[in-house]
């Protein structure tokens, strides 16, 4: 990891640094790197959706779009980066699960080529259970927003 410290938020957290944090791993990983992160309150991460994707084939062969609700798993993997970097690191016998989705709107189409922004931003935490204002968004317009929850478990 390099940190570029401005403002106490640029960071650049690389693909294997989140692959420390995260369990998924291909094609399930939607988070590339994470460009700005505030302990326990924000991150922001991008996603580069490229015509690759194995969720193109099947999902409107000849007009592909992302599934929202893979732009919602995004979300949910940022926000998840967000809490276990946030304490120093996950156990090796805990996951953080997503547990739950409020106003979920989505408000633009994501297509082969865009540079998905994920905007996380953490409201409350307590008891291993975190609630975030996620949104989405591509060449500044918004592509999704929502109120996400992820909860801490043993495994």
């Amino acid at each position: 990891m390099t940190e570029a410290v401005a403002n106490g938020s640029a960071v650049q957290i690389d693909v294997r640094e989140i692959m420390r944090y995260l369990p998924h791993r291909y094609p399930f990983l939607l988070v590339d790197k994470v460009t700005e992160f505030e302990a326990d309150h924000r991150i922001k991460a991008i996603k580069n959706v490229t015509v690759n994707e194995p969720f193109f084939i099947g999902h409107f062969e000849q007009y592909p779009v992302m599934p929202g609700v893979l732009i919602i798993e995004a979300l949910a993997q940022a926000a998840g980066v967000l809490a276990i970097r946030s304490q120093g690191g996950r156990a090796e016998n805990e996951l953080y699960f997503f547990v739950g989705i409020d106003n979920a709107r989505f408000k633009r189409q994501v297509v082969p080529g865009d540079v998905l922004v994920l905007e996380v931003e953490q409201l409350a935490s307590k008891r291993g259970i975190a609630k975030y204002t996620a949104r989405a968004l591509v060449e500044g317009q918004v592509a999704c927003e929502a109120q996400i929850m992820c909860a801490k478990r043993e495994v």
